[in-house]
């Protein structure tokens, strides 16, 4: 199955779309990588939903791609001794370490590391925002805060600190736990919560082992400070937009939104834009104007993924959802002002011979209008490479290892194939041909351009650009071209 546009789609897995039939059908719809959201998904059921989607993976015979989203830190205030207590803006209230039930004046503060951080001048962000309180005096103990906007606040609501720098880890004991459970299952891609500094992916990636490449979730003012570092240790990023717009105002989201995008398409890592992208469509069969604006908007951008969230997990409409976006993001591919958007936004290659390689692939494809670029890749850097210059042919992504072709399926342009290595440069050219013909790239005499790292099979040695007729042999078809069976990623 051939898609029909360049950006990829993620939907996250709930309630409405958990059964393997409506696995299916959102494929079919256009979904190219499920999420599982490990805040509200226990390691019994992630299980079940991993084997579903291998299962329809499967039975579609395309790799599909599985991000697990681990819940990071959640912060919370206690319980209140009536469950909820309205307060005035301008009074004062404290939050502390005493766990009696809370009042109008205080309430309990479980994170003894938020007691020892917060100075005063600070924020505290109640409820996404909506009880916004500043820190007037603290003792390591207790924070008294004046109310600054907001006048109600009950049981259990969340906490947000966009001013404090905290001294933990992004990963929680649940954390640890979900991780550890998500890469036995083989999962593709692990997002980790609430990142600040660069040093919160270290253990992730310890723990990770190259079982799974890991996607840093900017959403804290500390994360968009630090964001090259953080870049440069992250395998992709997501532009949380949900925290991002509680602890940041909501004015400077779209310019962070466009700093991150592309920052990490300089860095030739994937990008995705997530969050309330359709959320009218949890309840309605088409989405608001607005939306539709904002979905284009990703696409124009160069994001290698667009999400969905609520939309497609416990709407009302998920099958509509995944196809609504399917039909804005093909539109907007095909807009006349698509592509001099993308090429604006281009930036040098790396001055490598790999990086040279795959730009001369993108000029001569779309100087001399060849059907697509074929990449043979191992480990999936050249794919990254090859989608990192956004060329306007398609893009093939040839490997042997199946966990790097579901990898790639999050990759902008990028459609990938399993197949087996070739034996020698003849095969690579006859197979590399015989594949772009076979996956609907190209006609009998059409042109492809092929790149390839020589002698074969040596990892991270792109270094050869061979242009080919597409020429079909069919005595030299490869009955096991394409074939889904489980294979491990290269260490």
């Amino acid at each position: 199955m051939r898609r029909s546009r360049k950006v990829k789609i993620l939907a996250t897995i709930g309630p409405a779309s958990s059964s393997e039939d409506m696995l299916r059908k959102l494929f079919e719809a256009g979904a190219d990588v499920f999420r599982i959201n490990m805040s509200h998904t226990d390691h019994e059921l992630m299980r079940t939903l991993v084997a579903r989607i291998r299962s329809v993976e499967h039975a579609v015979g395309r790799p599909i791609g599985i991000l697990a989203d681990l819940q990071g830190p959640k912060l919370r205030v206690g319980k209140f001794a009536n469950g909820k207590e309205t307060l005035e803006v301008g009074q004062t209230f404290t939050l502390d370490d005493n766990p009696d039930p809370g009042n109008a004046s205080r309430v309990y503060l479980p994170h003894p590391e938020i007691l020892r951080s917060v100075e005063p001048g600070h924020r505290l962000l109640i409820d996404d925002g909506k009880l916004a309180l500043q820190a007037v005096s603290c003792d390591g103990r207790s924070i008294t805060c004046t109310v600054v906007a907001g006048t109600s606040i009950s049981d259990r609501k969340g906490v947000s600190l966009p001013d404090t720098d905290l001294p933990v880890g992004a990963l929680t004991d649940k954390d640890r736990a979900d991780l550890d459970a998500v890469l036995e299952t083989g999962v593709d891609w692990v997002a980790l919560s609430f990142i600040q500094r660069p040093d919160d992916l270290s253990e992730a990636r310890k723990i990770a082992r190259g079982r799974a490449l890991l996607m840093s979730k900017i959403e804290k003012p500390q994360a968009v400070a630090r964001l090259a570092e953080i870049i440069e240790l992250s395998d992709a990023l997501m532009v949380a937009r949900g925290d991002l717009g509680v602890e940041m105002p909501l004015e400077a989201v779209p310019g962070i939104q466009k700093q991150i995008t592309r920052a990490a398409r300089r860095a030739g890592k994937p990008v995705v834009v997530a969050t309330q992208m359709l959320e009218s469509m949890i309840t309605a069969p088409v989405p608001t104007r607005a939306e539709v604006s904002d979905v284009s908007i990703a696409v124009f951008e160069g994001a290698d993924a667009i999400m969905l969230s609520a939309e497609s997990a416990s709407g009302a409409y998920p099958i509509e959802s995944v196809a609504t976006m399917d039909k804005i993001a093909t539109k907007v591919e095909t807009d006349p002002l698509y592509h001099s958007i993308i090429n604006a936004q281009r930036s040098e290659p790396e001055a490598t011979g790999a990086d040279a390689i795959s730009l001369a692939a993108r000029q001569i494809a779309e100087t001399l209008k060849l059907s697509a670029i074929v990449t043979y890749t191992a480990s999936g850097t050249t794919g990254l490479r090859a989608a990192r210059e956004r060329p306007q042919v398609p893009i093939i992504a040839l490997s042997p290892i199946l966990n790097t072709a579901r990898r790639l399926s999050l990759l902008w342009g990028t459609h990938c194939v399993v197949s087996p290595d070739a034996t020698d440069l003849d095969d690579m050219v006859a197979r590399a041909c015989r594949i772009a013909h076979e996956e609907n790239f190209g006609e009998t005499g059409d042109r492809i351009i092929i790149t390839a790292g020589v002698p074969l099979r040596t990892p991270g040695s792109t270094n050869m650009l061979r242009i080919a007729y597409i020429g079909v042999d069919e005595n030299s078809v490869d009955p096991e071209r394409g074939r889904i069976t489980p294979q491990k990623a290269p260490r």
